[in-house]
């Protein structure tokens, strides 16, 4: 992956594409590192209109490039210099305004890589919308078919997104 700014700018070009195909609302997902591409895009200023998340889904996703854990995913994509500015800058957490788009949340407590930290973090920020977090279940479920309580995260994700689709 890409330092950045390149991911943001592929995945907002990418959302500028299907809005003019005449999307009305458009909401990302995105899993551990892409999660926080997706969240990233749902939150960091500088989107055009045509740019605009309207909801995000995010699964064991890093939130927080300001914290060391999980500090392999930090050097990733923002390199080992990252300046405390640039951290802070790709925060989801420090990005949550009271502009910010519904967003559902899961994580696992077992997970070894990405502390369930992350997800509390974000959904602090967040705090008028929901989060799950399940108690176990290791990283990289995706569909978390067979995973046991996880699994149920597709159905709660779809009823919530259904709701975020409804045109009024």
């Amino acid at each position: 992956m890409a330092r950045q700014p390149p991911p943001l700018n592929a995945l907002r070009a990418e959302i500028r594409r299907v809005r003019a195909a005449s999307s009305k609302r458009i909401g990302v997902i995105g899993f551990s590192a892409g999660g926080h591409l997706a969240g990233h895009a749902a939150l960091a200023d500088g989107a055009a209109a045509d740019e605009a998340v309207d909801f995000a889904v995010l699964g064991y996703s890093i939130t927080s490039m300001e914290t060391e854990s999980y500090r392999p995913a930090r050097l990733i994509l923002l390199g080992e210099d990252a300046s405390p500015e640039l951290r802070r800058a790709t925060s989801l957490d420090a990005l949550v305004t009271t502009n910010a788009p519904p967003f559902f949340i899961w994580h696992t407590a077992e997970d070894p890589y990405v502390p369930v930290e992350h997800a509390y973090r974000l959904a602090a920020s967040l705090a008028a919308h929901g989060v799950h977090v399940f108690a176990h279940g290791p990283h990289s479920l995706g569909l978390a078919i067979g995973a046991g309580e996880p699994a149920a995260w597709t159905e709660l994700a779809k009823r919530w997104i259904q709701e975020q689709t409804e045109i009024d």
